[in-house]
């Protein structure tokens, strides 16, 4: 496996350790490939249909299903002992989760958490994908409370508290949901 870019050797995987993965990526992905071709058939339909259709214009309509495919195509989150690592179209980026210093929030279309960790190695992680995934929260909320034992998460305690909070509420809404509670 790869080490993070920043060369230190948290990424590497020893016998027994566990790596969790975004359990939706692989449907995520899917509906990516779904939209950006559905598109790609359409606009070849209408220009068909209206006799336009051309080498040329084909090729743009091609290259726009691609850019629309890379729009949103998902980031892949794993996570293992004291690591997280986000892999996105041009590359991945690993933080050490017990070795954090800085944790961010990201406001937007879809809120992020920044992660930064003592090696400079940064990574944003959707919050969604967090809230989706027991899993994989509860590997960064281990390295993150390992960090602020050892006094190295200097900002970013309150970052993490609310998204539990978030993440417990919501985890008890699907309980009595799926239990006929409500």
């Amino acid at each position: 496996m790869k080490t993070g870019e920043s060369g230190n050797s948290a990424g590497c995987l020893r016998a027994g350790d566990t790596v969790v993965t975004d359990r939706r990526w692989a449907a995520d992905v899917r509906a990516a490939v779904f939209c950006a071709a559905a598109l790609l058939v359409l606009l070849h339909l209408v220009d068909l249909a209206a006799g336009t259709l051309d080498v040329l214009r084909s090729g743009l309509w091609t290259a726009l299903a691609a850019v629309l495919f890379s729009v949103l195509f998902p980031s892949r989150v794993t996570a293992g002992r004291h690591w997280i690592a986000v892999r996105g179209l041009l590359g991945e980026r690993r933080v050490s989760t017990d070795l954090l210093t800085r944790v961010g929030h990201r406001d937007g279309l879809s809120p992020r958490i920044v992660l930064r960790d003592v090696w400079g190695a940064r990574a944003e992680v959707e919050v969604e994908t967090l809230a989706a995934n027991p899993l994989l929260w509860h590997e960064l909320d281990t390295g993150a409370r390992r960090a602020r034992e050892d006094g190295l998460l200097s900002s970013g305690s309150a970052v993490l508290q609310s998204l539990a909070q978030r993440i417990e509420s919501d985890t008890a809404r699907e309980v009595f949901e799926a239990s006929g509670l409500r």
